[in-house]
């Protein structure tokens, strides 16, 4: 071979490897926009106080754009920030059928994170035909101690509990107020359904997937929708979070490993995919503006996962 030839044959080498390359990152590029491209809608579902936006801050801090910009569609439903879970699961449903209406979806995966994961299991069990799957994301299926420490606590002084359930119907409005919105408020439902007693009488009209013991498991697929659940033990994981230091103190409140508001075990649903992620209630959705403990899994990513997995079961 002699040398021009030579030339020639890197050149082409050079040419092949760069056509390669191209093809590779467009190849990338293209499975990127569709990695989480779920065949039905993904509807996220707020938890106890939430918002879907208040003063341009969304209550799932970056995740409806990341699901988007991975091929997603998906909306962000905005209920009672203050109310039981029958109140709020009605008001999912008229959303999911408000949807329908409009665009044609004939089926939703729905996502709530804390009180959400009641109103999400409402939703399948009261109108299975208009829900694909059901994730519940530090969701305390089973109670919170904390509500249940406040219940205890104030729920027979008249005067206190009074005073503890104006103060946040009043703030629950206020929320509704900066959202845009005039939903009801009912904080003695909420903290019901959220207690002991009244998350097990929740379970007794809505059973579908509840584990039948402590930290246990059930047959995730019911009724033709899957059930899956994940959540975090860590409350403290960034000193620049303010909430970090209240959900510290409530942590203390649960009898097991907690996330603050929500109990390891008490968070299992269906199909438990993580119970200890190194995440506290507020880092699950990636708030506050992202902060989390350093080397602990992003939300974002995990929840992109989690449409992927979605995506490759065909729903």
């Amino acid at each position: 071979m002699n040398l021009l030839q030579l030339k020639k044959l890197k050149r082409s080498a050079a040419f092949i490897a760069a056509v390669a390359l191209l093809f590779s990152v467009s190849t990338l590029s293209h499975a990127g926009r569709t990695y989480a491209k779920t065949e039905n809608p993904i509807v996220l579902v707020h938890g106890f106080v939430g918002f879907d936006r208040v003063l341009g801050v969304d209550y799932w801090y970056g995740v409806a754009n990341n699901l988007s910009r991975n091929g997603a569609t998906v909306y962000t439903a905005n209920l009672s920030s203050v109310n039981g879970s029958d109140v709020r699961g009605e008001q999912l449903i008229s959303f999911l059928e408000e949807l329908k209406a409009s665009y044609g979806h004939s089926k939703f995966n729905l996502i709530g994170h804390s009180q959400g994961g009641f109103d999400v299991r409402y939703a399948a069990s009261v109108k299975p035909e208009l829900v694909a799957s059901v994730t519940a994301i530090g969701s305390p299926a089973t109670g919170s101690g904390t509500a249940e420490f406040l219940l205890n606590t104030f729920g027979d002084d008249p005067l206190a509990s009074t005073l503890i359930y104006n103060s946040l119907n009043l703030f629950g409005s206020l929320i509704e107020t900066l959202s845009g919105d005039t939903d009801p408020q009912n904080a003695v439902a909420a903290g019901h359904v959220l207690s002991y007693t009244g998350a097990a009488e929740f379970a007794v009209l809505h059973p579908q997937a509840m584990p039948t013991s402590p930290c246990g498991s059930r047959d995730h697929v019911v009724n033709g929708i899957p059930y899956y659940s994940w959540s975090g033990t860590k409350p403290f994981t960034n000193f620049l979070d303010a909430t970090d230091y209240a959900l510290s103190i409530t942590a203390k409140l649960d009898n097991e490993e907690s996330d603050g508001l929500a109990g390891r075990c008490a968070s299992h649903v269906g199909l438990t995919l993580r119970d200890n992620y190194k995440w506290n209630h507020v880092d699950q959705v990636n708030n506050l503006f992202g902060l989390r403990g350093w080397g602990s899994a992003n939300p974002l990513s995990v929840i992109r996962g989690h449409a992927n997995r979605l995506k490759n079961q065909g729903l």
